[in-house]
């Protein structure tokens, strides 16, 4: 029996993983976010917190982490240099009471998924505060 459930993990792991877009599976359970890789290079999670609070932690932190080659606070998007890497930042309004946050980077063209995962934590921390 128990091999049997260690098959259907190993399965399960493995089928995320040759899909290209592997699910993360965090949580952040104060302030009701969730986030998963929505890309190779993107780390996106849909949360409570009010998207003009999202917007405000997202200009702090990418002005901490880099510098801002573009902002549009009404289309949502932030753009920045940060670590060698390019990093895109889109907040979108997804309901009145729902904010989706999305961080993708790359470094010399290729996917910094480690920098976009840094950057997504930071922002919700920020805007928590």
């Amino acid at each position: 029996m128990i091999s049997k459930k260690i098959l259907f993990i190993f399965l399960s792991v493995s089928l995320f993983i040759s899909s290209g877009c592997a699910a993360l599976l965090v949580g952040v359970a104060a302030g009701g976010v969730g986030m998963y890789a929505a890309s190779n290079d993107a780390i996106q999670g849909e949360t409570d917190i009010s998207y003009e609070t999202i917007w405000s932690a997202a200009m702090t932190v990418a002005r901490i982490r880099g510098t801002i080659s573009k902002e549009d606070s009404g289309a949502g998007v932030i753009e920045l240099d940060a670590e060698s890497s390019k990093v895109w930042i889109r907040v979108s309004r997804l309901t009145a009471a729902t904010t989706r946050l999305r961080v993708a980077a790359r470094k010399y063209k290729l996917p910094n998924v480690t920098l976009a995962q840094d950057m997504f934590l930071k922002i919700m921390d920020q805007a928590k505060q």
